[in-house]
């Protein structure tokens, strides 16, 4: 798995920690940490986290062999 394969994981997985915590809690931790829901911050942590879940969605349609790693 590449670099950025793994980071549009980890970001989506970050994501889906904070919709768990809004679902169970009424809590949103993006924005508890930027200062509100419609900071500028919270703004580009919500679309990274948007742009992460489609780049993950992509890797459903690509080949297994796409995904490995290759060790020479």
């Amino acid at each position: 798995m590449t670099i950025i394969n793994k980071i549009a994981l980890l970001i989506a997985i970050i994501g889906t920690l904070n919709w768990g915590l809004v679902g169970l809690f009424s809590f949103d931790l993006v924005a508890f940490i930027a200062g509100g829901a419609t900071t500028v911050l919270a703004r580009i942590i919500y679309v990274l986290v948007a742009i992460a879940g489609i780049w993950c969605v992509s890797m459903l349609f690509r080949p297994n062999d796409e995904l490995a790693e290759h060790h020479a």
